[in-house]
C-alpha cells in the first residue's frame, strides 16, 4: 500500500482535468492506497454544495480523505462549516506534515 498526497489547485468550472484528477485519487484509493486530496486555491470552489462536486463525492466514497485549505476557503468567502459532505477544512500545515511522512506527492 502506497501513501499519496494529491494537491488540487484547479476547479472543475475552469478545468475539466480537475474531475479526472479527483477520479484518479478515487482509483488509487480503491486499489488499497491511502490517499489525501488537498484542495487549495481555486480547487476549494469544488467543495461548495450545489456545485459540480460529484467527483469529490465519488472520491470520498472511495475512501479518499478530502481536505480543503482553510486559508483558500476564507480568501474566497466560503464558510468551512458548509462544505460538501466528507470534505473538511484543514490548515496548509497538513501538506507539510504529510510530505514529511514521505508520502508520494502529486500537484495539479
Amino acid at each position: 500500500m502506497a501513501r499519496y498526497l494529491m494537491i488540487e489547485s484547479r476547479d472543475t468550472f475552469d478545468s475539466r482535468d480537475a474531475a479526472r484528477y479527483h477520479a484518479m485519487a478515487a482509483g488509487l484509493a480503491r486499489e488499497g492506497n491511502e490517499v489525501t486530496l488537498f484542495l487549495v486555491q481555486n480547487g476549494v470552489l469544488n467543495a461548495r454544495p450545489n456545485t459540480q462536486a460529484g467527483s469529490l463525492t465519488d472520491a470520498v466514497k472511495a475512501g479518499v480523505t478530502v481536505l480543503a485549505d482553510a486559508f483558500s476557503l476564507k480568501e474566497r468567502g466560503i464558510d468551512a462549516d458548509r462544505l460538501v459532505a466528507g470534505v473538511k477544512a484543514s490548515p496548509l500545515d497538513t501538506v507539510i506534515d504529510q510530505l514529511a511522512e514521505g508520502r508520494k506527492a502529486l500537484f495539479h
